[in-house]
């Protein structure tokens, strides 16, 4: 398609797709502390539970690099 290779269009994806759906997450976990008029602290915690996913999928992207390259 258009001179791109399945994977490399996979790739795309995950990179800036994912990235992007994260980016939409936290705007939601933000709205969402704005309508509850969680105050700082609530908005903290709000982050922090919902938030750790998103922490947790990019600490994999790190480690995989630091330990096997970007090859994959």
């Amino acid at each position: 398609m258009f001179g791109y290779s399945e994977e490399q269009i996979a790739q795309f994806g995950l990179t800036f797709g994912v990235g992007a759906f994260m980016l939409y997450m936290v705007f939601i976990i933000f709205q969402l502390a704005r309508e509850s008029k969680a105050g700082r602290f609530g908005t903290f915690v709000l982050f922090l539970a919902l938030g750790f996913g998103l922490v947790g999928f990019v600490a994999k992207g790190v480690i995989k690099y630091f330990i096997g390259g970007v090859t994959e």
